[in-house]
């Protein structure tokens, strides 16, 4: 059992670029989750900025070569590959690197949510650990394999991994995924210290309530989002979308953060910094 994995595979060609916006094309990375939501838009966007070549891994076959598809077949690839197994994990990042020559960048973005509300008085542990199975070791998963392959090519790559605004906060429902996300953030913090050595950041994103798949299965729509969620944030005007979470990952991954790791880039609109009491 797992949840769908996305992966990225961007092709590395020499030479520094110092535009943003043709970054990606000097690089080559990976990206898991599912193929929709945050990490298809990921896909895209970094596409659009210039990726050369592009490989999503996930389980779901229909979707992951749909998104391949409409990405272009001249620069986009399509492998089946579940996160919590590592061998297809392994397999998947030798793929890559035998076919477009090298890793530079993983975006690990795995992720699922349990059936029920979990709270901690009624909380099911054969859901637990089906999530946890995803969330932290299909994570740790993606992150040791990418590292080891970055270490043997001698890349001083970037890993960036999908956590949560659930991991600087607590949650009154949804216990499991709240205690993965606080996990996720510790391996990124381990993971920077250990790898620095070798010249690879690691950081994570943590987003707020946005609407993707994973949130619809829980029974959220863009309007109960903006109605429930929306009066918590201090950034008034602007809803989140998965463009603004992939712009994140975008950063992370770049050259624009080169002294950047160990770090939790906050996509929440002032969510965490809203404070105990407002003035009247």
């Amino acid at each position: 059992m797992g949840c769908p994995a996305l992966l990225v595979g961007w092709v590395y060609e020499s030479h520094p670029i110092n535009s943003r916006q043709q970054k990606a094309r000097r690089q080559s990375s990976h990206s898991d989750r599912r193929a929709s939501g945050i990490g298809e838009t990921t896909v895209r966007f970094f596409a659009e900025h210039g990726a050369r070549a592009v490989v999503i891994a996930d389980i779901q076959a229909e979707k992951g070569r749909s998104v391949a598809e409409t990405v272009g077949s001249w620069r986009c690839s399509y492998v089946q590959c579940d996160v919590t197994d590592e061998e297809q994990v392994k397999s998947m990042v030798e793929w890559t690197v035998k076919t477009y020559g090298g890793l530079d960048i993983m975006f690990s973005n795995a992720g699922t949510v349990s059936s029920s509300e979990q709270t901690i008085l009624e909380l099911d542990f054969s859901q637990y650990d089906t999530l946890m199975r995803v969330n932290v070791r299909g994570m740790a998963v993606c992150v040791k394999q990418a590292a080891r392959k970055m270490i043997e090519l001698g890349t001083r790559g970037s890993i960036v991994c999908s956590a949560s605004v659930m991991a600087a906060i607590g949650a009154q429902k949804f216990t499991d995924y709240a205690m993965s996300k606080h996990a996720v953030l510790g391996l990124v913090r381990a993971a920077s210290q250990q790898l620095g050595a070798h010249g690879i950041r690691v950081n994570c994103v943590s987003a707020n309530i946005v609407v993707t798949p994973l949130i619809e299965k829980v029974g959220l729509d863009a309007a109960v989002v903006e109605n429930v969620f929306g009066p918590f944030t201090s950034l008034k005007g602007t809803t989140l979308t998965t463009a603004h979470v992939a712009d994140a990952v975008l950063f992370l991954a770049s050259e624009d953060s080169a002294f950047v790791s160990g770090h939790n880039l906050v996509v929440d609109g002032g969510l965490i910094s809203m404070p105990i009491f407002k003035s009247e």
